[in-house]
C-alpha cells in the first residue's frame, strides 16, 4: 500500500497524521524511501520506511461505513475484559498497537465501564486518554466533520450505553 503527500493516514498507537513528504535516504549502497508523517494530536513527526509501513500498521483512515460499526458498538456493544489489570493492560496495549478503529473503541469503552466502577490505574488513565483522542480524530476525519461534531456524535452513541464521552485529561 502506498500513500501520497497530503494524504491522511493512521499510525497505530499514535493516531491520525498527514504524509508531509516522501524522501530517500542512503544507507551505504542502499537507498530507502521514507514517509515523513506529522501526527495531528501531538504535532510530532515520524519517518516510516516504505519497507516497514505495512509491518508497523500504517493504514488509510477508516471509511465512513466502518465508523458506523464503531458507533453502533459504542451504543450497544458489550466488551469483555480481564479482571486482572496487568493482563487487561497487556491485552489493551496489543489492541491499540494493531490500530483497528473498532479495537480502539473496545479499549475505550472497556476503560470507561471500569472507570464507572473503580478508579483506573495511572497507566490505564493514560490509555483511556490516548484511545479517546485516537477515536475522536479518526471519526472526525472519516466523517469530514469538526472535532466538536465528532464529540457530539460519539457522546450520543455512548449515551445509549449509559456512558458519557469524557473530557480530555
Amino acid at each position: 500500500m502506498t500513500f501520497q503527500v497530503g494524504e491522511k493516514v493512521v499510525y497505530p498507537n499514535h493516531g491520525v497524521g498527514t504524509i508531509e513528504n516522501i524522501s530517500v535516504r542512503s544507507f551505504g549502497a542502499q537507498n530507502e524511501r521514507f514517509y515523513l508523517l506529522r501526527l495531528a494530536y501531538s504535532s510530532m513527526t515520524v519517518m516510516v520506511p516504505f519497507s516497514h509501513a505495512e509491518e508497523v500498521g500504517l493504514r488509510k483512515v477508516t471509511r465512513n461505513t466502518e465508523t458506523a460499526k464503531v458507533l453502533n458498538f459504542l451504543a450497544s456493544g458489550t466488551p469483555r475484559w480481564n479482571p486482572d489489570w496487568k493482563h487487561r493492560f497487556k491485552e489493551n496495549t496489543e489492541k491499540m498497537s494493531k490500530g483497528s478503529l473498532l479495537e480502539i473503541a473496545e479499549v475505550f469503552k472497556t476503560l470507561l465501564l471500569i472507570q464507572g466502577d473503580k478508579p483506573l490505574s495511572f497507566r490505564e488513565k493514560k490509555m483511556l486518554e490516548r484511545s479517546r483522542q485516537m477515536l475522536l480524530s479518526e471519526v472526525a476525519i472519516s466523517r469530514t466533520i469538526v472535532e466538536k461534531e465528532a464529540i457530539e456524535m460519539l457522546d450520543r452513541s455512548l449515551q445509549k450505553s449509559k456512558l458519557r464521552f469524557p473530557e480530555p485529561i
